[in-house]
């Protein structure tokens, strides 16, 4: 007859943290287990019977519940370990990052982990060991924009305010075009292929019908979108479009229109009095990276 253990007491704070990882399935399977375990323990269970309804060793029970009751779920977590000692130390770090921001040697045009690991004589691994660690990615790329119009920070305010705060009632356009869509007259069927699988086919060859123009306006508070293709990107063709867009609202519909200084935009008047303005920012700017 299973000896009868005592039951563990468990805060109800406690309870449901391990009742949580008990029923994860992305924590670590041990943690999992010893979860289990605590609550079977509180249940009252005897230990032979939850080792064998988790197909494992009693002591394994006994210390893990006496690693609860000592110090509470903490106790379920491994000690720390002091792993492998350190072949390389911060002077191989210091120097990698250093190297990184200096020119690579002649014929290539950038540093990557074999080269740093060849001009420091040190294993590949190593290096990359160290930029991982430093968040370092050696080979992807950013670009990013910077203003020289000194009143940009007030501008973007004004339009930041407008996203997250627009006026009561009051409509906010976010506005802007994609140019030169080619239009592309493409072949398409049913195809069966060697091993007998039908399959959606597009013919590699195709038909060019010239260019397309896209405007569009996102309401923000909505999401919904207008939009309208047009042959060319005349300024005309964007005042129609805008004309098209506000014709949708009442007349009394307060109206917020944001959009970039593409000179499509410039001296548009759209002729509607409850379009209350037209914002013009990101001039001048600067590509960076």
């Amino acid at each position: 007859m299973p000896r009868k253990t005592p039951k563990i007491q468990i805060p109800a704070s406690d309870r449901e943290i391990l009742i949580r990882w008990s029923n994860s399935r992305t924590l670590a399977h041990q943690t999992v287990e010893r979860a289990k375990m605590i609550l079977f323990s509180g249940e009252g269970k005897p230990v032979k019977i939850i080792a064998d309804e988790l197909r494992t060793y009693p002591n394994k029970i006994i210390y893990w519940r006496q690693r609860c009751i000592e110090k509470g779920l903490d106790g379920l977590m491994d000690k720390p370990r002091s792993g492998r000692p350190a072949i390389y130390g911060d002077d191989l770090r210091n120097k990698v990052l250093k190297l990184i921001g200096t020119q690579p040697p002649k014929g290539f045009a950038t540093w990557d982990g074999p080269l740093l690991a060849k001009e420091l004589k040190v294993p590949t691994d190593a290096i990359w060991g160290i930029l991982r660690k430093e968040g370092v990615h050696l080979q992807r790329q950013r670009s990013w924009c910077i203003s020289t119009d000194k009143d940009f920070s007030s501008k973007a305010a004004d339009i930041i305010g407008l996203d997250l705060s627009p006026p009561l009632n009051a409509i906010v356009l976010c506005v802007d075009e994609k140019p030169s869509i080619q239009a592309l007259e493409r072949k398409t069927g049913y195809i069966m292929t060697d091993n007998m699988k039908v399959v959606r086919g597009n013919k590699s060859t195709y038909k060019r019908h010239g260019t397309l123009n896209l405007f569009a306006a996102l309401e923000v508070s909505t999401g919904h979108i207008h939009g309208k293709v047009t042959e060319k990107k005349k300024r005309e063709d964007f005042q129609s479009f805008m004309n098209n867009v506000v014709s949708e609202y009442s007349e009394d519909q307060e109206i917020h229109v944001i959009l970039d200084n593409y000179c499509t935009h410039k001296k548009m008047k759209s002729g509607y009095s409850n379009v209350k303005m037209f914002i013009f920012i990101l001039h001048p700017l600067r590509l960076v990276g």
